[in-house]
């Protein structure tokens, strides 16, 4: 194989993400805030927004998740950083 055959695999692997399928496009379903139960599992442990390759949600629900999570923020519900101890 060629190394620019082996280039550009590449570049599509990581424009096209894991390959995993978006639990918002499965269930037909947009993130809201009142879930907020949900949304912590697209938050790190140091309460920091996933990304789209590592959380598996397409580009369109992470735009709209990000909103969603900084709503909930502002409402109390979702921490902003995580609790020292």
């Amino acid at each position: 194989m060629k190394k620019t055959q082996r280039k550009d695999r590449n570049r599509l692997t990581r424009l096209k993400g894991r390959g995993k399928d978006c639990f918002f496009c499965k269930s037909k379903k947009d993130p809201n805030w009142r879930d907020f139960e949900k949304l912590r599992e697209y938050l790190t442990p140091r309460c920091r927004i996933m990304s789209a390759q590592a959380s598996g949600v397409c580009m369109k629900h992470q735009r709209k998740l990000s909103v969603v999570i900084k709503e909930a923020r502002e409402l109390g519900l979702l921490p902003y950083s995580a609790t020292e101890e």
